[in-house]
Formats: structure tokens, sequence, C-alpha cells
């Protein structure tokens, strides 16, 4: 177990330096392109003109901002750093990387859309805060959990 969690710590830094934080073109360009997904998504589903660039418009003088902070590479790291850490087969963890990348999008889009949905009825910070800090973090914790249990249960080789 000790070994896990030493690798989960050094998983996550690495993939954080590499994936997330602007330390080079590879991470800044993978945050764009991921932020631009999400964005072209997330216009599906939108009302005609609510997505102004990277901004849902609430109403004339309330917006959502969608940026890196908001394109669901966070919780997509946490995933992979855990499934990294966990000694079972190379297949089997590039497998669950790719089935939790897949349903961490289409989460995270649900999540914005439940956010701005909320945030509409009220216009106002307190449902913004509700919706996203409260509701919309649990949803990502959970489905990173109920992931990365999925991943184990299938996973041929288990921690001592």
């Amino acid at each position: 177990m000790k070994q896990f969690v030493g690798l989960y710590l050094f998983f996550l830094l690495v993939f954080y330096i590499v994936f997330y934080a602007h330390t080079s073109i590879v991470s800044i360009g993978l945050n764009e392109a991921q932020t631009n997904l999400t964005l072209f998504f997330l216009d599906i589903f939108l009302s005609p003109g609510q997505l102004q660039g990277q901004d849902i418009i609430i109403s004339p003088v309330y917006k959502i901002i969608i940026n890196q902070a908001c394109n669901g590479m966070i919780p997509i790291l946490f995933l992979f750093a855990s499934i990294a850490a966990y000694p079972a087969p190379m297949l089997a963890k590039l497998f669950w990387m790719f089935v939790g990348y897949i349903i961490f999008v289409i989460v995270n889009v649900v999540r914005i859309l439940f956010v701005v949905a909320m945030t509409e009825q009220g216009e106002g910070q307190v449902e913004f805060y509700w919706s996203h800090d409260i509701v919309g973090n649990t949803l990502l914790m959970i489905t990173g959990l109920a992931l990365f249990v999925a991943f184990i249960k299938t996973s041929s080789k288990r921690l001592d």
C-alpha cells in the first residue's frame, strides 16, 4: 500500500507538470485542445448564441467563463495517476485511461450544463456555488472513484 501511495503522488506530480501546468508547449496545447473540446460539446446543448468564445452568457450581467480550470483535466489526471500507480497489466491501464477520459469528458460537459441551468434559474452566485462547488465537484469525485474501483475489479493483479 505504501508503494501505491508513493507512486500515486509521484505520477500525480509528473502528470500535473507534463500535462496541466504551463510548463511546455505540450501542456499548453493539450489544455487548449481540451478546453476547445469541452466548448464544442457545450455549444451543441446551449441555446443559440449563449456560448460566446469561452463565455456562457447567463444574463446581461452574469456569465460563466470556461477556461483551463473547467476543462476536466484535473480529475482526469487524478484518475490517470491512480491507474498508473496500481499494479496491473499495461493494457488494462491503457484501456481504463481511455475509458476514463471519455467518461470524464461527458461527465464534465453534463456538470457544466447543470451549473448553467441552476445558475440561470437563480441568476446568482449562491446557485453557482451550490451547483459548481458542491454538486459538480462531488459528481467528478464520485465518477473518478467509480472508474478507479471498476479498473481495480477488472485488473488481474491486486495490492498486497
